[in-house]
């Protein structure tokens, strides 16, 4: 767990005011149950105190993340991150009943995920609006592609919305979200966080510019036909910074891809002026 708490500790010191562990990303399908606990446990005495630790428990089924969630609890997370269950498509009225019996196995806040794409099931609107009355569901993670139906929850509860698809990081905070949870800020974590920074002073001129500049890498990481857990650990391990290999089925990125990302990286970096490593 060395590598892991390295990584987490250069990420807090970039920028980083959260970290989700055991995401897609993070090869949740692939790691066990041991070593998801394990993981928070490490970045908890990393970065406990420095950074918000939120733990990805999701999975098929409402006990597995129930257990999971009060393990992730007692190896020191802050919050979970729970996704829609997958591949058997439930109805709104059990995805609620889900979400609300792993809400109620700990004492921890809770982030929904909206994920269709992967799980094939969308959190409904209504649905959101009934979960968002639970005192310890407080955040959705948002890759459902909506910013219409986004926008509507927003305006309505007191939900925190955080972009999980980084093209729509600036036009959802724009509308009221809260920050994103992403990908790509893995290896750029100051150039995401600038954009919203920027937006705050209010320089939405500036955001916007500094949005532009981190497109090329986020569509090469996020958009090039590879999963963006195999573009992060190419990229991270292509500058020097631990990330290990990935999982089976996953398969590493190959040399075209590695030099087309490293490109692409440099590119960002001379644009903003730093240099290779200081991300």
């Amino acid at each position: 767990m060395t590598q892991t708490r390295g990584l987490a500790n250069q990420l807090v010191g970039a920028g980083c005011d959260g970290l989700v562990l055991s995401g897609t990303t993070g090869e949740s399908p692939t790691t066990t149950d041991t070593e998801k606990t394990a993981l928070v446990r490490a970045v908890a005495e990393a970065v406990g105190g420095r950074a918000h630790i939120v733990a990805g428990v999701g999975s098929a089924s409402t006990r597995h993340t129930a257990a999971l969630a009060r393990a992730a609890e007692g190896a020191g997370a802050d919050g979970l991150l729970v996704v829609t269950p997958y591949y058997s498509r439930p109805p709104q009225a059990a995805v609620e009943a889900h979400f609300r019996a792993v809400t109620d196995a700990t004492g921890l806040p809770v982030m929904l995920y909206d994920i269709p794409g992967r799980t094939g099931t969308r959190i409904g609107t209504d649905t959101l609006l009934r979960l968002a009355e639970h005192p310890r569901i407080v955040a959705v993670k948002d890759c459902a592609y909506d910013l219409l139906g986004s926008t509507k929850v927003i305006s309505r509860t007191g939900l925190a919305y955080y972009s999980g698809c980084e093209e729509l990081n600036l036009p959802l905070y724009a509308v009221g979200g809260a920050g994103y949870v992403s990908t790509v800020a893995n290896v750029a974590p100051r150039q995401l966080r600038a954009v919203l920074d920027a937006y705050d002073l209010p320089d939405p001129a500036e955001a916007a510019r500094l949005n532009r500049l981190n497109l090329p890498l986020v569509e090469l990481m996020m958009a090039s036909g590879l999963p963006g857990t195999v573009t992060a650990k190419a990229l991270l391990d292509a500058v020097g910074l631990p990330a290990g290999p990935v999982r089976e089925p996953l398969q590493p990125a190959g040399r075209e891809a590695v030099d087309g990302l490293r490109a692409a990286y440099g590119e960002l970096l001379d644009a903003w002026d730093l240099p290779v490593g200081s991300r």
